[in-house]
């Protein structure tokens, strides 16, 4: 559980129930996106999605993979939840930290803004959601959902959901018209 979160200039210093955590936000300049529906979004609840992720990352259960992962969610009404990889020795029967983030935002009656997602880079890359939790954030939160990749040094990547799954199955969206 997320304790406290102390921002300081380029660097959050996040205190779980497990360990404390210190992540250095990489100089990105200030960011403003607004979303379809004409919603302004500013540094606060990307950074704030960055910290959840952070300390979510924390409580990931990895045994197999040992590559934890943590999502954090920020919705349009400033709400928040968070999401911890979830392994089984039946891959199936995993969870993605995104997923959970996501399902838990429904539970909460949350309506994802930002979707942040916290681990080690794959290879040279920052990791970005799976495919499955691409189809679900399309459903849940719709295209122009924010997804921030960050990894463990703090370098970020922010891009619309539409950028990472262009050819998404939008008409079928519930969220769309």
């Amino acid at each position: 559980m997320l304790s406290t979160a102390r921002f300081h200039g380029w660097w959050i210093e996040v205190e779980s129930e497990r360990r404390s955590s210190r992540l250095r936000l990489a100089s990105q300049g200030a960011v403003e996106i607004t979303n379809a529906l004409g919603n302004s979004m500013n540094d606060d609840a990307i950074t704030r999605a960055i910290a959840i992720a952070v300390s979510a990352r924390e409580l990931s259960h990895a045994p197999y993979s040992r590559f934890p992962m943590g999502s954090g969610v920020v919705g349009t009404d400033g709400r928040e939840t968070r999401g911890a990889l979830v392994e089984n020795v039946s891959l199936g029967l995993a969870m993605c930290s995104e997923r959970v983030a996501l399902f838990t935002a429904v539970v909460e009656g949350i309506t994802p803004q930002v979707l942040a997602l916290c681990s080690a880079r794959t290879g040279d890359d920052l990791t970005f959601p799976c495919g499955a939790c691409l189809q679900v954030a399309l459903e849940i939160a719709g295209p122009d959902l924010t997804i921030v990749a960050v990894d463990l040094e703090g370098s970020r990547e922010i891009v619309p959901l539409a950028e990472l799954l262009p050819q998404g199955p939008y008409r079928f969206s519930p969220t769309m018209d």
